[in-house]
């Protein structure tokens, strides 16, 4: 089913679009499911708070860690198949889940999902930047994005429907069911653009002459083997370490959403997280509403003849900026105070969050994939590092600090984009 059409035009990357879009809502299903499940089953099995925190980590640290091996995977494999038996493996161990009793093999399976997770960004972005013209690639890549604070938002109300209905191993088993269900159909339905059926002349010369990387490699050519000087080029240009170490800022304030924020409006701040289940979803909606203005405006001011200076960095830099209001709620203990700092906060993490469209734009042709997966293992860092970090400085019992620390962070993240990135162009690797 086409979405659009305009002029006679195909629009079939919209529907490659939606495919994205709907595997980025699994993806954080079977990630923050867990959550839901963790207090009936550390009952149920008996598991200590200390083992909880365990299980709960070894998805990020296989994660990171692979992210640049998983990176180089997408520079070699084609996204139909390697998009489907990522689906598929992951799924296959979210299902599993439900069966098992062991605290060891728990672990192993949250660890095989981040393992089986990891290169799905770099993939992401990498049909991306070959489905969609520049001027539309910042609001595909938010679009798809969103579908993360869509998951953060809504998934664990829904999540605990299903658990509340099914228990909590059900809830593992249905969310496996599903994932496997949706690896057939990205099998079924995905083509690259060369391949798929019914795109119009029209709109593949639109995707072709606006920059879109359909034909990064000839039809026939074998993958080339993997050489260590291209692990460097994706570590020796000043630009990329520039949305690196951005990437690393704004995933501070994910991170700080993700883990510690419903322990500080309890036990910090005083409010019942149960009783407020509507003013603690409000920063994600206003995260989901962020990100996709921020596609939307980029792909608008480039439209409009605007430089990727400023049409790519003008939403992040203003997001980055957005995001230090966090600070502000050190200095109230009125919950709608808070709850407001905190939404134009995370607003300001959304508006900031179409990194991924520097990493289209800038990469070498040939090394996006890898790229893609340093970028997301720096910004991943974040995951592993700012949690404990808070952990530690909040012992105490005040938060201040670690809000401090987050708005900082992201006032080092504004600065990065500003200097370091410099100017928005490809990178040509210079032929010896």
């Amino acid at each position: 089913m086409n979405f659009l059409k305009r002029n006679g035009t195909t629009a079939k990357r919209y529907n490659i679009l939606a495919l994205i879009f709907g595997t980025v809502v699994i993806n954080y299903l079977d990630r923050t499911n867990i959550s839901v499940a963790a207090s009936a089953m550390s009952e149920d099995l008996g598991f200590s708070s200390v083992q909880m925190g365990f299980i709960f980590s070894a998805f990020a640290w296989t994660y990171v860690a692979l992210q640049i091996p998983g990176g180089m995977i997408v520079d070699k494999i084609k996204p139909r198949i390697l998009y489907s038996v990522m689906l598929f493996l992951w799924s296959i161990a979210t299902l599993i889940q439900g069966f098992v009793n062991s605290f060891t093999a728990l672990i192993g399976l949250r660890a095989s999902i981040g393992v089986f997770e990891a290169p799905s960004y770099p993939c992401n972005n990498a049909i991306v930047t070959k489905w969609f013209p520049e001027n539309e690639r910042a609001s595909a890549i938010a679009i798809y994005t969103s579908g993360q604070f869509i998951g953060l938002a809504f998934l664990f109300p829904l999540l605990t429907l299903i658990q509340d209905a099914m228990g909590w191993r059900g809830l593992f088993i249905l969310s496996g069911v599903i994932g496997i269900a949706w690896a057939a159909i990205w099998y079924w339905v995905y083509r690259d653009p060369t391949k798929y059926k019914g795109i119009s002349k029209k709109e593949y010369n639109l995707i072709k002459d606006g920059g879109g990387l359909i034909e990064t490699k000839a039809e026939n050519e074998k993958p080339k083997a993997f050489n260590w000087s291209d692990l460097g080029h994706a570590l020796s240009y000043r630009k990329l370490w520039g949305v690196y170490i951005g990437q690393f800022c704004l995933g501070a304030v994910t991170v700080f959403f993700l883990t510690w924020f419903p322990t500080y409006l309890e036990k910090y701040k005083g409010i019942d997280f149960l009783k407020s289940g509507f003013l603690a979803s409000v920063p994600f909606l206003a995260a989901f509403a962020g990100v996709l203005l921020s596609g939307f405006v980029s792909d608008y001011l480039v439209k409009k003849g605007y430089s990727n200076e400023v049409s790519r960095k003008v939403p992040v830099l203003t997001g980055m900026l957005l995001a230090v209001v966090i600070i502000g709620a050190n200095f109230t203990d009125n919950t709608t105070l808070i709850i407001t700092f905190l939404a134009v906060a995370f607003f300001g993490n959304g508006l900031a969050s179409i990194g991924w469209v520097f990493v289209s734009l800038m990469a070498p042709k040939n090394l996006i994939g890898l790229v893609g997966g340093v970028f997301n293992l720096i910004g991943g860092l974040s995951g592993v590092i700012i949690p404990i970090v808070i952990g530690i400085i909040v012992k105490d019992g005040d938060f201040s600090p670690a809000l401090y620390l987050i708005g900082g962070l992201t006032f080092l993240g504004f600065f990065s984009y500003l200097f370091i990135v410099g100017k928005v162009e490809r990178i040509e690797i210079k032929k010896k």
